[in-house]
């Protein structure tokens, strides 16, 4: 008997899959969680054999939970069911522990057989996540252009992503108009982007602001 705890923020999804999985005679639905924090306490306190985790939740994402159960509960096993196989997701959930990813229009014995095969070890991995993380693979690796910008240059980066203008970058770093306007050429160079929007952009996705 296979242990399962369902994480899913949306409470349908969360039905349909005690009903659907309540009819398999080799599977127990021991708990039900509604977002990622929900899911690290249930798990702590419940220890099932595995865990149907969704990952776009609030309060705590379902790869931040995964990597949490995964640490407490060493024994239980995550397989990711989403909407979504994201270049960057497949590869986060895998480095958090997932031994599984599904997409939601997966097949009810798929399904199954990726449940049975987690509470063995074994890993399952959805077609498209399998060209995810071959596309990691075979992709040469991009530089980190953020490397190439000086410290000042980064400040100027700093507040264009946060939506200031060249003056209001000149005033707040007491520089002139034109030397912020360089430094913003510089930039815009450096990360090989067009324009102020895809610097912003680029700012935000890598962290800086």
């Amino acid at each position: 008997m296979v242990r399962m705890l369902i994480v899913d923020d949306h409470a349908i999804v969360l039905e349909g899959l005690r009903t659907l999985l309540s009819e398999e005679d080799t599977i127990q639905v021991v708990g039900e969680a509604r977002n990622g924090m929900e899911a690290v306490a249930l798990a702590t306190q419940l220890q099932p054999d595995v865990v149907l985790m969704d990952l776009v939740m609030p309060e705590m994402d379902g790869i931040t939970a995964t990597r949490h159960i995964r640490q407490n509960c060493p024994h239980t096993q995550v397989v990711v069911l989403t909407s979504f196989a994201e270049d960057q997701r497949v590869p986060e959930a895998i480095q958090a522990g997932a031994i599984g990813y599904l997409l939601k229009d997966v097949l009810k014995p798929d399904l199954i057989a990726a449940i049975q095969a987690a509470a063995r070890s074994e890993p399952t991995l959805h077609p498209e996540a399998q060209r995810q993380l071959m596309r990691q693979v075979v992709a040469p690796a991009k530089p980190d252009l953020l490397r190439t910008l000086t410290e000042r240059e980064m400040d100027v980066l700093r507040l264009v992503a946060a939506g200031h203008s060249n003056k209001e970058i000149a005033a707040k770093l007491h520089l002139t108009e034109g030397t912020v306007k360089g430094y913003v050429s510089a930039v815009l160079a450096k990360l090989n982007v067009a324009d102020r929007t895809q610097a912003a952009l680029y700012a935000v996705k890598h962290g800086v602001v």
